[in-house]
């Protein structure tokens, strides 16, 4: 089974709210959607999305990547030697790691189709009970929980609340909104996106404690470079700590759990270069006993569903950020996996189970 083609095509959906955190505001969700087709017939499907602020990767630069570095080196490859696949795929260039992962999930796509097994049975079958959180995009502390209130109406118990972009003050009163409105039954986490200093996320974390908001977890609440000041928050609070745009790769992973820098960490396939380097870091985590959260990107159903079907595969993956299908105006694609409330199938189809690309939200 060897990649006889290698195609790129640009969507664009519109999201029905607009996502805000405190590094950006989506309103249109954008991608690359690759198609690799094998000489046996077997097509898989994989996308990225540009998230300029936290992998640096654009639409023209994952297009780029995908049609004029990695294609030359990857077609006639064969997928039966995956391990040489992979090693061409992530050497070919520094960076890039949202095009990466978007041909990365495509090639695992076909493997498994060509395995006749869904793509996390052949990831390893751990589980098939995925539970999604919500996220509660940065406004107001009343809109905030108005949107909290709506999102556990509509069957989620688990809410990711978006925090970090302005005065610690203003976040604590959108908490105690948050909380005070839809009770005590529903789990909160918190993500600052990098919005705070060490000792000022310190400070916040500790008045939570102290108010009694119960808050599950706080994630990556200083910059991503800042391991230092990671490690001081998460030794100097209660509430677990989870590193996100401080952990693209498998070294990234071993520099926070050697330090102990974080409880937690969440692992992205646009961050890790897909899901090769994703299995690394989880299997690491793992060996330290650290539980992972596997997240995402705005991004439509076929990177979600590759995402989904990793973290299922995985014993130490046991939370799960899939909601961003959620927030489209209409759905990419038929096929993969299917939401029921909160609750993610991943269905028993082989590969991702993608049936048909809705060829109308490509952009010409």
């Amino acid at each position: 089974m060897n990649i006889q083609n290698i195609e790129t095509f640009q969507i664009a959906i519109p999201l029905h709210t607009p996502f805000k955190t405190a590094l950006r505001t989506v309103t249109v969700a954008e991608s690359i959607v690759v198609k690799l087709t094998c000489d046996n017939g077997v097509v898989g499907y994989g996308e990225a999305p540009p998230t300029h602020v936290i992998t640096g990767d654009s639409l023209p630069s994952i297009n780029y990547a995908i049609t004029k570095i990695f294609k030359p080196q990857l077609l006639g490859e064969s997928l039966r030697n995956r391990e040489q696949v992979f090693e061409k795929l992530y050497k070919s260039a520094v960076g890039n790691t949202s095009a990466k992962a978007a041909v990365d999930m495509a090639i695992y796509d076909c493997i498994a189709q060509q395995a006749r097994m869904p793509l996390s049975e052949f990831l390893g079958g751990y589980s098939n009970a995925i539970e999604t959180d919500y996220t509660v995009s940065v406004n107001s502390p009343e809109e905030m929980a108005d949107d909290a209130q709506r999102y556990i109406h509509n069957g989620f118990s688990v809410l990711k609340v978006k925090v970090g972009k302005d005065k610690i003050a203003t976040d604590i009163e959108r908490i105690k909104a948050i909380r005070k409105r839809i009770g005590s039954n529903a789990l909160i986490r918190l993500d600052a996106n990098q919005g705070w200093h060490a000792k000022e996320a310190v400070r916040a974390i500790g008045k939570m404690e102290e108010l009694g908001l119960d808050i599950e977890l706080v994630e990556q609440p200083v910059k991503a470079y800042d391991i230092e000041g990671l490690k001081y928050v998460t030794e100097n609070t209660e509430t677990p700590i989870m590193a996100d745009e401080s952990v693209f790769s498998a070294y990234d992973a071993k520099r926070v759990l050697e330090l102990g820098a974080a409880d937690l960490i969440n692992i992205k396939l646009m961050k890790a270069g897909g899901i090769h380097e994703a299995v690394r870091i989880a299997k690491l985590a793992h060996i330290y006993g650290v539980e992972c959260m596997v997240g995402s990107m705005i991004e439509t159903k076929i990177g979600i569903t590759a995402a989904a079907h990793f973290a299922a595969s995985q014993p130490n993956v046991n939370r799960y950020d899939f909601d961003a299908p959620l927030m489209l105006a209409e759905d990419l694609i038929e096929g993969g996996i299917t939401y029921n409330e909160s609750d993610i199938e991943l269905g028993n189809r082989t590969g991702l189970g993608i049936n048909k690309v809705n060829d109308r939200f490509i952009v010409e």
